[in-house]
Formats: structure tokens, C-alpha cells, sequence
């Protein structure tokens, strides 16, 4: 927070600061650690989805007490990553259905209540998964009215082109915004 203030007061325009979940508390977890392989216990609409969905706000709102607001949050960071991740990796496994659901009956409501001004993005994963993603969430309108777009990780950008994947995607949803939220290089050891 005291690094976010001063490049705050720094910079000569706001800036535009989003966050992204690694995981929930292992109370919440299917496995109960915050490690591993695991996605929250029950389904979307239940205890565990809304105390989760809450904990965005309560992040936001701690923030805020310091001047520190967030253009943005995604939904999960890597969602897919979760079912492949090294047993030490925190992370939370969402299908795009799971995600969907999270964010229409959970997150999307939570945060359109709160008195944050907060964007919410979906995805924030491999490009490789798009168009489906984008058709199972954004296909639900109840989804779709919560999210502002999709945040893409670029890390198999080689294997799908982007016509079939950001171009397909911004073609059937033209309203979502596309946005690169994860990056590096050297990714493969062997390059």
C-alpha cells in the first residue's frame, strides 16, 4: 500500500490498478489447503461462493481506506491452471461454467452492491480457450451484464492464431473488451 500511494501521488494521471485471486482460504477449498489441486466447496449461490465473492469486497474496501481503488478484478486468476498445478501452487479450479455461475450469482451481484466502481473481468487465463469461454459466460446474459471483459494470458499464443481465438471472441462479443493481463518470456526452458 505505502509503494501504491506514492506511485499514486507520482504519476501525473490515475492510474489504473487491477487485481487478480491466487486462491481462497483452505476452509473454503475442496482440499482444504490453499494449495493444489481444489475448487471452493459447494456450488455458486451457496455460503462458500458469496463469503468469497465478499472477500473481493472487503479487499476493495480496505484499500480504499488507504486512497487505493482498482479499476478491476478478475473473477480467478488461471482458472484452468488449477486442475494441472503443481501440488505447492495455490490456485482455485473453475470450469466456465463454474465461473459463469460464480459470476451470476455471486460475484457480479456483490460487487454491482458495493459502493465500488469496480470492473469485472473473466477468463484471465490462456487465450487457447477462447471462444468457448467467452460463449459459456458471456452466452448467459445474467454472466454477460456483470462483465466488463476478458483479461488473456499469452503464454500458448503460438499454438492458436488470433483470429481463432481474440478475433472469433471480439466478433461474437464486440461489447466485451479484450486485454492481456499476464506475460514473460522465457516460459520455455528451451527458448
Amino acid at each position: 500500500i505505502p509503494l501504491l500511494c506514492r506511485a499514486l501521488a507520482m504519476s501525473k494521471r490515475p492510474l489504473l490498478l487491477f487485481a487478480s485471486p491466487w486462491t481462497a482460504p483452505a476452509w473454503m477449498r475442496s482440499n482444504g489447503d490453499v494449495r493444489g489441486k481444489g475448487t471452493l466447496k459447494g456450488k455458486a449461490g451457496d455460503k462458500y461462493h458469496k463469503t468469497w465473492a465478499n472477500y473481493f469486497i472487503k479487499f476493495l474496501d480496505e484499500y480504499a481506506k488507504h486512497n487505493v481503488t482498482f479499476w478491476a478484478v478478475t473473477a480467478q486468476n488461471e482458472p484452468l491452471a488449477g486442475l494441472f498445478t503443481p501440488p505447492q501452487a495455490p490456485t482455485i479450479a473453475f470450469t466456465a461454467a463454474q465461473q459463469r455461475d460464480f459470476i451470476a450469482q455471486d460475484l457480479g451481484p456483490a460487487l454491482a452492491r458495493s459502493p465500488h466502481r469496480t470492473r469485472l473481468l473473466m477468463l484471465d487465463d490462456q487465450r487457447i480457450h477462447l471462444p468457448h469461454w467467452a460463449k459459456v459466460v458471456l452466452g448467459n446474459a445474467t454472466a454477460a451484464r456483470y462483465v466488463a471483459g476478458l483479461a488473456v494470458h499469452w503464454y500458448l499464443d503460438a499454438i492458436v492464431p488470433p483470429g481463432c481465438s481474440l478475433e472469433a471472441t471480439h466478433k461474437l462479443f464486440p461489447d466485451h473488451f479484450l486485454l492481456y493481463t499476464e506475460a514473460c518470456t522465457g516460459f520455455f526452458m528451451f527458448r
